[in-house]
């Protein structure tokens, strides 16, 4: 009786012992299998080179799971430190698998943070800007310009390029350019050139919105300005561009020269020169007449200025200057303020009417010429200009020469 529990018990312990042993075998077996399966994942995935470019991270959730991501995954070539393929099988499923990942366009669906590669500038080089838009020759200050319309999104884009020999006193200060579209844009549009000297270059590009219908009355108003290190501004010059003719050129470089005060011509019947200043809070219009310049006098009697504001026809105010004797460039300095109110901007204009008294008292004075400045009812070009810088720099003197016309 004690032999068979003897051999019960013997038998028992065996069975536990084999039990156990293959309790041991296999969690050994799947722990290996894991450790195999987590390597295999590891390899797919190709180790960045440290740079010093950034890397581009590409992620996909759940959520993201139902468009695809604008990357195309960048196939992974072997390389010399990672040996020759073992068969010839091997190396059939690689390139196999290459051209599976060449031709992918579709999603990637992963769910976590992976490396897709890095963007170097170095390999994209850009040819000099002074290459490729060299200004033609001549000693004027010119600018660098292109303008395109785009019919099926009605919208017109102006890029910058470049200023071509800026003044030498001007070489040291930023340069700055103000763009509008007249006679729509009440405010500036401002673009800062990226470097200072003879040929300041620019990288801007504005865009307006306007119909197919408003452009032939549109004008490209372009005012390029000198930034001193104390922060005051110097007009350098300005370009007036009629949109109507330039389209026909879209896409071509457009070289245009300055206008400055130096180099303006003296209109038929004689220039004047103009001060502008606007305060809302008083509701003042500040008026000053420098003096004119090429003027045709018929008489020896003399010449004066007559300044008046209109409110569509009506005259709201008028003021003659002082008569100045025998002179083609008369100085005046004549100074005339208006009571208007903010609102009325838009309707109002100034009239400038330079004339030579009669022999006869009797008589009326002879026109010499006439010139007016207001928003786009009254005026275009230049005197339009003029007008639309007062009004957006309030507080602030406008001085500009104007040519003067016949009256109508």
């Amino acid at each position: 009786m004690a032999d068979r529990v003897l051999l019960l018990a013997v038998g028992a312990s065996v069975v536990l012992l084999l039990l156990l042993g293959l309790i041991v075998y296999y969690l050994w077996r799947s722990r290996r299998n894991k450790k195999k399966g987590r390597s295999q994942y590891e390899e797919l995935l190709p180790s960045v080179a440290a740079c010093s470019a950034p890397v581009i991270l590409v992620s996909q959730d759940s959520v993201a799971t139902l468009r695809e991501i604008p990357f195309t995954v960048p196939p992974r070539f072997p390389t010399q430190n990672q040996g020759v393929l073992k068969n010839e099988e091997e190396a059939e499923m690689k390139t196999e698998a290459q051209r599976d990942i060449l031709a992918h366009r579709g999603s990637l669906s992963v769910s976590r943070w992976y490396p897709v590669g890095t963007v170097r500038a170095g390999l994209y080089p850009l040819p000099p800007l002074n290459e490729v838009v060299a200004p033609p020759p001549g000693m004027a200050t010119r600018l660098c310009f292109s303008v395109e319309y785009r019919h099926s999104s009605e919208q017109l884009a102006v890029s910058l390029l470049r200023l071509g020999n800026l003044p030498p006193r001007f070489h040291g200060n930023a340069t700055l350019v103000e763009l509008r579209r007249l006679p729509d844009d009440r405010r500036p549009r401002q673009a800062k050139a990226r470097g200072t000297g003879p040929d300041p270059e620019f990288s801007d590009r504005f865009v307006f919105q306007v119909s197919w219908a408003c452009v032939p009355r549109s004008t490209l108003s372009v005012c390029v300005l000198s930034v001193a290190q104390d922060g005051k501004r110097h007009a350098v010059g300005r370009v007036l561009v009629p949109l109507e003719g330039e389209l026909g050129q879209a896409g071509r470089v457009l070289w245009r020269d300055l206008e400055t005060e130096d180099h303006v011509q003296c209109s038929e019947l004689g220039d004047v020169q103009i001060s502008l200043s606007y305060s809302p809070s008083l509701q003042r219009l500040s008026v000053v007449v420098l003096g004119a310049r090429g003027l045709q006098l018929l008489t020896d009697a003399g010449v004066c200025v007559q300044a008046s504001l209109q409110i569509h026809t009506q005259v709201v105010k008028m003021k003659r200057s002082r008569v100045v004797k025998s002179q083609n460039d008369p100085s005046f300095h004549h100074r005339v303020t208006f009571k208007l109110r903010p609102q009325h901007l838009d309707e109002a204009c100034l009239r400038f009417e330079l004339q030579q008294p009669n022999v006869a008292p009797s008589e009326p004075p002879a026109l010499l010429g006439v010139l007016v400045l207001g928003p786009f009812m009254y005026a275009r070009g230049q005197q339009l200009q003029h007008w639309m810088d007062m009004v957006n720099t309030p507080q602030e003197a406008v001085e500009l020469w104007h040519g003067l016309g016949r009256a109508t």
